[in-house]
């Protein structure tokens, strides 16, 4: 696998830092491993409907949060993977908001969406072994604002954090 230390502060916006801070370590591939097993016995832990009922009116139920973190994974491994491959074309940002309307995540079952965030999880970990290790710090251009692979690499286990200890905390 690739050597996968923490990025630069420069190489990143500094509004990922929120994430990048929640990462501790450099063992990446452990930390996605073990982020896999965490939100599969929270899940489990949960009584029967937990997923259906968001923390307070007009929040995300737990299935739709899983929904997003699954639909950021997927972007940010994108976008990694275009500049990697040395993408000079500006990628546009998103809107979570539509995103998340629009996949109607209350709709599939739960067993999926965990079963789907597995399999994102195994993509990455499969895609990160076999980039080039001089292509992680390759710059390119998301939301307006430049930004690495290596970054981006890191804001996956970060935002999961940030949505883990939601969980934890309001759900």
């Amino acid at each position: 696998m690739n050597t996968l230390e923490q990025p630069k502060k420069g190489t990143y916006p500094a509004f990922y830092s929120t994430y990048i801070k929640l990462v501790s370590g450099n063992d990446y591939e452990s930390q996605l491993i073990d982020q896999v097993d965490s939100l599969l016995n929270l899940f489990q832990e949960k009584e029967d409907g937990w997923v259906e009922k968001p923390y307070a009116e007009g929040k995300w139920t737990p299935k739709e949060v899983l929904g997003h973190v699954i639909d950021t994974e997927r972007i940010m491994t994108f976008r990694a993977l275009c500049f990697a491959r040395g993408e000079k074309s500006s990628l546009p940002g998103f809107d979570q908001d539509p995103y998340v309307l629009n996949a109607r995540f209350g709709n599939v079952p739960i067993e999926h969406l965990l079963a789907d965030f597995q399999a994102q999880r195994k993509a990455l970990l499969s895609m990160i072994r076999i980039l080039p290790e001089d292509s992680l710090d390759l710059v390119g251009t998301a939301n307006g604002a430049p930004i690495t692979p290596r970054a981006l690499f890191w804001i996956i286990p970060g935002h999961f954090e940030h949505h883990m200890n939601i969980f934890k905390e309001r759900y």
